[in-house]
């Protein structure tokens, strides 16, 4: 297979489409940013328990992120090929699966939490603030699920500005009810990590009614057939599926060994895990702008070979690709600079941000590698061949998971543990590359 070094996708076109992305990943980020530098203020304990609550939750979160990417997937198919009235109808049949998936995660979070916390926390004091926080935070799970399909939908089409705007009003309503649920501000309970977990609930039940009034408002009458009757399409209900179910597993192998590393670092101690929340929380910030360009990636990809310029996918990897970097690095300089001014915002226990200090430093570095690693990946999903990806990653995680074991074992210093995810980031971007140049996946119909 041959490229040529050109591609017809500007700069502006890029930025167009990752910055508002960008912007509306910040949302799960200024929640969690929020409530871990609010609980920092409460005590370890509550900082330690959002953390890992917080990830046990977005375990099942991110079998809606893999369907919606799934969709994101085919909707930017069908826009680059100019078949506009199809996208009404995937996004109908979308939501009939994203409502059955919601159901059956809430049932799960609402019967089974209290057993699967108690056999993966170890911490007594923990375990009991996870339980308060997933109390309240589990009633959410079926918003999350359709905002995450209305996002798949928006980036599929190009028109992502509307996760701007979600992502505003789900930082407001966040920010201003964990200032008065965790606190018990303006006449409101003093709630403490149990009000960090409402509010993050009323930010997504937020998000959810902006994106279903916009979209009601703004495409209903559009060439796109959104909130018209379509009859149930068997076929396409399989090429839907056969797409998203590699996505949705892998998001979840994904995110399922990224909540492991945590579970991992808290048999490690209360003070590893206090650690780690405020590193985590951190790095949430770094990376943001990577998976952005990351997103973009997938989309551009998938458009292009729709567009019939399968031959300008490396190219148009490596242009966002310097893009990425070109917003991530300066951050990652100002947080290198200024580690102990920024950890000061999570913590006022100077014995604390000494500890946090090193990671800081181990984070900066991996930012960088998870997003060319990121970018790459995301470009193997774009050509709609999204079981090699979940193959892909599958061999990787295993690789990362060994890592992570070992470091646990072999040291007391959390930053050694957090150097996993340098190798993470360098083993997805080399496999993925070698993937890109040697498969067929130009052949790929979706």
């Amino acid at each position: 297979m041959t490229f040529n070094d050109r591609t017809h996708i500007t700069n502006k076109e890029i930025w167009a489409i990752a910055l508002p992305i960008m912007l509306g990943n910040m949302a799960q980020t200024i929640i969690n940013f929020t409530d871990t530098a609010f609980l920092g203020h409460v005590g370890v304990i509550a900082l330690g328990a959002s953390m890992l609550a917080g990830l046990f939750y977005f375990v099942f979160t991110t079998i809606a992120t893999g369907f919606a990417i799934g969709i994101q997937i085919i909707v930017a198919r069908r826009f680059g090929e100019g078949r506009l009235e199809r996208i009404g109808v995937i996004f109908e049949h979308g939501s009939i699966v994203v409502m059955i998936l919601g159901l059956i995660l809430f049932s799960i979070l609402y019967f089974f939490s209290d057993a699967l916390l108690l056999w993966l926390i170890d911490s007594p004091n923990i375990y009991e603030a996870s339980l308060e926080y997933i109390k309240y935070r589990r009633f959410g799970i079926i918003f999350v699920c359709f905002n995450f399909l209305f996002r798949g939908l928006y980036i599929g089409i190009a028109n992502t500005k509307v996760i701007t705007y979600s992502t505003i009003i789900m930082a407001i309503v966040n920010i201003f009810l964990d200032y008065c649920l965790i606190f018990g501000n303006f006449g409101f309970p003093k709630m403490g990590i149990g009000g960090a977990a409402l509010a993050s609930f009323f930010a997504e039940v937020s998000a959810f009614i902006f994106f279903t009034a916009y979209t009601y408002f703004s495409l209903r009458k559009k060439e796109y057939g959104i909130f018209k009757l379509h009859k149930i399409e068997s076929e396409l209900m399989k090429r839907i599926l056969k797409i998203a179910t590699p996505t949705m597993i892998q998001k979840l192998f994904s995110f399922s060994v990224w909540f492991i590393f945590f579970i991992l670092i808290e048999k490690m101690g209360e003070t590893a895990t206090g650690i780690s929340s405020i590193v985590r929380s951190i790095y949430m910030i770094l990376i943001t702008p990577g998976f952005a360009f990351a997103t973009t990636t997938n989309t551009v990809v998938s458009r292009i070979i729709g567009e019939g310029y399968s031959n300008e996918v490396f190219p148009t990897i490596n242009k966002i690709l310097k893009n990425c970097l070109l917003c991530t690095i300066p951050i990652m300089i100002l947080v290198a600079i200024f580690p102990v001014q920024i950890a000061k915002i999570y913590t006022n226990d100077l014995n604390l941000i000494q500890l946090v200090i090193p990671s800081i430093y181990v984070i900066c570095f991996g930012t960088i590698f998870q997003g060319i690693g990121n970018a790459y990946f995301e470009a193997v999903s774009g050509t709609g061949n999204t079981t090699a990806a979940l193959y892909l990653e599958a061999i990787i995680l295993v690789v990362y998971v060994a890592f992570i074991w070992a470091m646990t074992h072999l040291t007391t210093e959390v930053h050694w543990v957090w150097t996993a995810e340098i190798l993470y980031g360098v083993l997805l971007g080399l496999f993925c590359v070698i993937y890109l140049k040697h498969a067929r996946w130009d052949k790929k119909k979706i």
